[in-house]
């Protein structure tokens, strides 16, 4: 079969992740999950004490970069992989809400991006990938085949995540999950290195009232067209 890149890039709680899962299971492919990658390096920082929702100690974060070891782990029972940081699984812990008000500033940092952008290059070097993020078609594959950009009203996303998190046992408010879904919005749209900008060859794909089943099935339409137009 032919082998493709596919970038998938949104807003926050656009369903990219769940998108991508189910066509890197349908193709066989990679799925690499990059908004976890920002995530383990948040969380790594957070229980450093180096951020927070009102501090970030960036000196420290980026001496620190080296002390960091990022890994993808398949778990069978699962079906996906989970993320490892320093050999520890750490998958469950950079799902939290305290996580997702802090990851944007961990994103912003220029030192950050380029670490983890040059491991998600090499992650996808191969093509045969399905990647998801902010810059995925913008910033880390320019060149990708089909490139996706994921969006929905905040107030959609916000409750998608507050039903999340609370299935997950989490105690939170949907106030509070919307405000973090416009502020992370606000972050990662004005960030200065790699803003979340749709790719000019992007196809945008407005979920609102759209069922997982619905935009899988439009998506692996692109996706068969891809392979009959290479």
């Amino acid at each position: 079969m032919k082998k493709i890149t596919i970038a998938i890039d949104g807003f926050s709680s656009t369903g990219k992740s769940t998108l991508a899962k189910q066509l890197a299971n349908q193709l066989g492919y990679a799925y690499v999950d990059t908004g976890a990658m920002y995530r383990a390096v948040t969380y790594f920082a957070m229980k450093k004490g180096w951020v927070s929702e009102t501090n970030l100690n960036t000196v420290e974060v980026i001496n620190n970069l080296s002390s960091i070891n990022l890994e993808f782990r398949f778990n069978e029972q699962l079906g996906f992989a989970e993320m490892f940081l320093n050999q520890v699984n750490i998958e469950n812990e950079i799902r939290t809400i305290n996580v997702s008000r802090c990851v944007s500033k961990i994103a912003e940092i220029s030192e950050v991006r380029s670490m983890l952008v040059k491991q998600q290059q090499q992650m996808g070097k191969n093509k045969a990938v399905v990647m998801d993020g902010r810059d995925i078609g913008t910033v880390v594959f320019p060149d990708a085949e089909l490139k996706l950009f994921m969006t929905a009203s905040a107030e959609t996303r916000a409750q998608r995540r507050f039903d999340e998190l609370v299935e997950k046992g989490q105690m939170v408010t949907f106030d509070e999950v919307l405000q973090n879904v416009q502020e992370r919005d606000y972050i990662d749209t004005h960030r200065e290195d790699s803003p979340l900008i749709k790719a000019l060859d992007a196809i945008e794909i407005d979920n609102s009232s759209m069922s997982k089943e619905e935009q899988f099935n439009l998506v692996i339409a692109m996706v068969n067209e891809k392979f009959k137009s290479k």
